[in-house]
This record gives C-alpha cells, sequence and structure tokens, in this order.
C-alpha cells in the first residue's frame, strides 16, 4: 500500500518550475512591453519596473517565515493562488484610466508571491526529492523553468499580439529589404494609394522597401532622426520623452576615474584600436504612414508597429508608437528604420503595426494567465506529495518566533565548513559572472576596436537559439552525471567543464574569426561547459543547505550566488573598456583560479547525489 502512494517526482517537478518561472518573466520583461504598448514613458517604465525585481533581491530575509510556519506545500498552492490573484488584478485594472499605479500595486503582489513561491518550491524540493532524485532532476527542473522563460518572452507577447489584430483595423505590414546591389541608397517617399475609404484605413508609402546597405554619414542620419521625431511631435502623433540628467557621482570623480586612469596607463588596450565609429551609421528608410476613412472627434487609435520576423539587423527606431485623432489623421506620421552598419549581405525583415484594443488585448492576456495559475493551484493541491517532513518549525518545538526567526540566521552561519562555502559561493561564478556581461557587446562590437562585429539578427541566433540549446543540454547531461557517482567525484570536473570553456573567448579575441559557424560554435561550447558546470553549483548549494531550516538556508544561498554574478558583473564593463577585449578575456580566465582552490578545502559526504543509493536504502 506504500508503494502506491508515492508520487512519480514527473508529475510535479516540471509543472512546479514551469509555474516557478511564469511570474518571473511576467513581471520582468512582459510587464516592460504592456507598458510600453500602453504608451508609458521609457523613463517610468525603466524606474518602476526595476523596482519590481526587490522582492527577489531580499527575498532570504524572510525566507525563515516560510520555514515557520506551515507546510511547504500550504505555501506553494498558496502563493500560487495569490499569484493568479495579482494577474487577475492586472488584467481589470488596465482599463482604467490610472492603470499604472494600480497594477504596478498588483504587480508588487506577484512579485512578492512569486518570490516566496521560490523560496518554498526549493524546499519543496529538497523535501520531496531523494539525494540522488535531487541530482538527477537538476537538469529537468533547469529546463522547464527555462521554458517558461520563452512562454514568456514569446507565447504570451504572441497571444497579445494576437487580440490586438482581432480588435482593431487591418494591420499595417511591410517588408524591408537590405540588398548591397540597391540602385538607389535610399527609396523614394510618396503614396500611390490614398483614396476615399469608406472604413477606417491605413495607408502607407510603400509595402515592400528596398533600402542599400551603404553606411550613410552620421549627420545625415541625425538629420533624418531629427525629421521623424519633429513631424511626428508637431503633429502630435507622439509625445515627448521626458529626459533624465546624469551627474558625475564623487565616486567616479575621487575614486574610479582616477583608479582607471592608473589601470590604462600600464595594461590599458592599445588605443589605435579607438577609430571614430559614429563616423558613419547604417542606412535609414521613412515609411509613412495615413489614417484614411472617418474617425469620429473623442476616439484615438493607436499604432504599435514591431519587428515581427527576420533578420534582426534590420529594426525600428522610429515610430513604433503613434496616436491618431480626429485633428491630425490626415497628416503623414513616419515611421524609420536602420539597417545594422555591419550588415553586408542582403536580409529581409517584417514589421507589423497593429491598432487593436489595447488594453483589452492585456486584459485578455492576463486573464488567461490568471486561469492558468488557478489551474496550477488546484493540479499541485492535488498532485504535489505530503512528505513526513515537511512540517512548520513552530509547530514542531513550539519556541518564540523572534527567536526562531534569528536563530534561523544565525545557525546558518554556524554551519560547519562556513568560510569555504561562502567563498565557494561568492567565487565560483566569479569569471562567468563577467563574461555574461560582455559576451554580447564582444560579439557586437566592431572589428577595429577587438570585437567580433556580428549583426544583431546574428547575436540573436548565436544566444537565442544555438546558446539556449547548448545551455539546456548541458544542464540535463549535468543532472544525469551527478547522479551516477555524485557530487564530490563531479565538483571539480565539472568546474574544469564551466571555466575552462572561457578559453575559446581569448581565442576568438585574438584570431577575430570571420566564420559565424566557429564563432557559433565556441559559443556553443562555452554555454554547454556553463550549464555543466553550473549543476555542481546547484547541488552544492543544496547540500549545504541541508538540516532543520534547510528552505531558508537555501533561500540564503541563492542570495549570496545574487551577489557574486551583481558585483563583478557590475565592474566587468568598466574592466573590459580599461584594458580591451584580449586582456578582458585573459583576466576572466585568472578569475576561475579562486573557484578551483576553494574547492580543495569543500566538505561533500562521498555518496550526496547518487541515485542508486536511494534505492539501497528503500
Amino acid at each position: 500500500m506504500e508503494k502506491t502512494k508515492k508520487k512519480s517526482p514527473w508529475s510535479w517537478v516540471p509543472s512546479l518550475y514551469y509555474a516557478q518561472g511564469i511570474p518571473y518573466v511576467v513581471v520582468m520583461t512582459v510587464s516592460v512591453i504592456m507598458y510600453k504598448r500602453m504608451g508609458v514613458s521609457n523613463t517610468d517604465i525603466a524606474l518602476y519596473t526595476s523596482w519590481l525585481y526587490l522582492p527577489w533581491v531580499i527575498k532570504p530575509l524572510w525566507s525563515p517565515l516560510v520555514d515557520l510556519f506551515k507546510t511547504k506545500r500550504w505555501w506553494i498552492v498558496t502563493m500560487q493562488l495569490l499569484v493568479g490573484a495579482g494577474l487577475a488584478g492586472v488584467a481589470f485594472t488596465l482599463p482604467l484610466p490610472s492603470f499604472f499605479q494600480y497594477s504596478l500595486a498588483f504587480l508588487w503582489l506577484l512579485a512578492f508571491s512569486s518570490a516566496t513561491h521560490d523560496i518554498a518550491a526549493d524546499g519543496f524540493y529538497m523535501l520531496g526529492l531523494k539525494e540522488g532524485q535531487q541530482s538527477y532532476f537538476i537538469g529537468i527542473r533547469s529546463t522547464f523553468y527555462r521554458f517558461a522563460m520563452i512562454t514568456g518572452q514569446g507565447l504570451l507577447i504572441i497571444l497579445a499580439g494576437f487580440f490586438e489584430v482581432f480588435t482593431g483595423q487591418e494591420p499595417v505590414r511591410f517588408t524591408v529589404t537590405a540588398d548591397p546591389q540597391a540602385q538607389e541608397i535610399r527609396p523614394s517617399v510618396g503614396f500611390d494609394n490614398t483614396g476615399n475609404f469608406d472604413e477606417l484605413t491605413f495607408v502607407i508609402t510603400s509595402e515592400d522597401v528596398v533600402l542599400s546597405t551603404q553606411q550613410i554619414s552620421k549627420e545625415e542620419a541625425d538629420s533624418l532622426k531629427n525629421f521623424v521625431i519633429t513631424q511626428n511631435l508637431a503633429n502630435e502623433f507622439s509625445q515627448e520623452e521626458k529626459t533624465v540628467e546624469v551627474s558625475v557621482s564623487w565616486w567616479a570623480r575621487t575614486i574610479s576615474q582616477p583608479f582607471a586612469d592608473w589601470l590604462r596607463a600600464r595594461i590599458g588596450r592599445d588605443e589605435a584600436l579607438d577609430t571614430s565609429l559614429d563616423e558613419y551609421q547604417g542606412n535609414l528608410a521613412l515609411v509613412g504612414v495615413m489614417l484614411e476613412g472617418y474617425l469620429e472627434e473623442e476616439r484615438e487609435i493607436v499604432l504599435n508597429t514591431t519587428f515581427r520576423r527576420g533578420d534582426g539587423s534590420v529594426r525600428l527606431v522610429g515610430g513604433d508608437r503613434l496616436v491618431f485623432t480626429s485633428q491630425n489623421q490626415h497628416e503623414t506620421a513616419w515611421l524609420l528604420v536602420q539597417l545594422d552598419p555591419k550588415l553586408d549581405t542582403r536580409a529581409t525583415a517584417y514589421f507589423e503595426g497593429r491598432s487593436g484594443n489595447i488594453p483589452l488585448a492585456w486584459t485578455l492576456t492576463f486573464v488567461i494567465l490568471a486561469l492558468l495559475f488557478l489551474g496550477f493551484f488546484i493540479y499541485h493541491k492535488i498532485a504535489l506529495p505530503r512528505p513526513a517532513n515537511d512540517m512548520a518549525t513552530i509547530q514542531q518545538d513550539g519556541k518564540g518566533v523572534f527567536y526562531e526567526f534569528f536563530q534561523t540566521f544565525g545557525s546558518f552561519f554556524r554551519k560547519e565548513n562556513i568560510g569555504p562555502a561562502l567563498a565557494f559561493l561568492l567565487l565560483f561564478r566569479l569569471g562567468e559572472a563577467q563574461i555574461v556581461k560582455m559576451a554580447s557587446p564582444f560579439l557586437l562590437d566592431p572589428r577595429e576596436i577587438g570585437g567580433l562585429g556580428l549583426t544583431t539578427g546574428q547575436v540573436g541566433i548565436v544566444y537565442g537559439t544555438i546558446g539556449i540549446l547548448a545551455l539546456t543540454l548541458g544542464g540535463i547531461l549535468g543532472g544525469l552525471m551527478a547522479s551516477k557517482k555524485g557530487l564530490k567525484f563531479w565538483i571539480f570536473p565539472m568546474a574544469i567543464a564551466m571555466n575552462l570553456p572561457n578559453l575559446v573567448f581569448v581565442y576568438l579575441s585574438y584570431s577575430q574569426p570571420v566564420s559565424f559557424w566557429l564563432i557559433s560554435g565556441s559559443v556553443a561550447l562555452e554555454q554547454f561547459g556553463y550549464g555543466f558546470g553550473f549543476t555542481a553549483y546547484m547541488l552544492y548549494m543544496i547540500y549545504f543547505s541541508d538540516g532543520k531550516h534547510k528552505t531558508a538556508h537555501f533561500a540564503i544561498c541563492t542570495g549570496l550566488m545574487a551577489l557574486g554574478m551583481m558585483i563583478p558583473g557590475m565592474i566587468s564593463g568598466w574592466i573590459q573598456e580599461i584594458i580591451g577585449y584580449q586582456n578582458f578575456f585573459i583576466w576572466v580566465v585568472l578569475c576561475t583560479i579562486p573557484g578551483f582552490i576553494i574547492i580543495r578545502f569543500l566538505k561533500i559526504e562521498k555518496t550526496f547525489g547518487i541515485k542508486d543509493k536511494d534505492k539501497k536504502e528503500e
């Protein structure tokens, strides 16, 4: 009878971590796109949505509460219900005049509920699975978390876009083709399809734009950009963005800049590499839009134009959001498309402008998300197992809340081997923390200053497709391997797998290959090694967190992990600008050495993480 009650981890681990990722990507990514579509300024979007990350930063501060009160299972299903309530709150406030303030309040509820859900889910993972299973499913849980990221960044946006099309005029569609052989540097602009329309209809100057890849001067590019901005503002198709003045801080004036000058004088990059990169820019194309037909006086139609598919090296740089009213509908609104200055081959991009009821479209999207989390709540209330050791600390021994709260923090720092453990958590990813910030700029920067000169579209393929696939495969393989011989056996090989591939960036910075597939293969190797090696890091956090307060202790570990990524990442760009890419990647490789040294001082049980051991114990 006992065995029939056991539930396979496959019935709840994938769904639990898929549910964990959805609210995070909604808060961090989807909300930015939603507010942009709703007409919120870039300044407000950047300021207020950045603050929404705070709950994940400070979640270790209230993680003991998840240990002290109720079971982890209770916290998971309750937080999923609250996440659903937050999503529903966003949905129903979007049509209101003060939607920005109200929806932000519900996003805060969503963020805190999601961060608390993360604490409980990670704790439940350690309680609901045996050691070997924890190793085996590390890659699986990471994969489904990444599926959630893909859902948020792709499927949810597509869904909102579908509702926009469904509730508005016929979309504006046009194609831009970059052609090195184009006869005209820039196509002429003129309407050839205006006339009398019975229904509201958007007309554009051309549905097929062919643009030369020849670069143009900075002055000419600035002139065209200013024309679009001035005309759209004058006819009230757009509003002027708020600007924020940035002052030089005391730290920069007195410490960082003098130190940077000193460092640059001794090991800085060759300044001869620096050229006037802004002298020439990618070519630009103008696309005019008019609204024909009768538009009621108090009604406004918003046209949101975005890149739909094709080569990301062709991008929209002006006129992405245009507001049409009865006063300006017969004026010309302007869209501006620019080529990546490094693009020298034929490329095509497809753009689409939608004019649907945006508040309604996003309301429907968030209603669907709320229903999804209601489904998660019901499913996990049934599917999650009930481990015997999943209990509240307060209920177990009856000690005071404040005593237990502070005892939880204190017990973490009194753990055996705490010194090497802290050093490992903070320094094991010291090199990777800097690579992750500077890899894309390195691929994008021109060869004249040490980069590889890839286009935006090529970088999207390298990291958005090939890189994600390699990272996922590395993570799954790492979990499978760790479950065979345990963490102690694999931690050093995984450290090598995570850090040694950083040498490919040293190679790329010195050789600057032109082969796209060679570059892609090098990045894939680095991402695979990162996925494989990160398994050891995750398993060690699980191992070190084990004990009475494992849920809170794991949350503290993740906070230290974030700190270990944040600080090196913050200074990585500063270091690179001083010493150049070649020296920077050598520096990154040197930064991996502390991680190897610290491993020798970690105390890990030989059998931790071995799946076969679980079977023998049964």
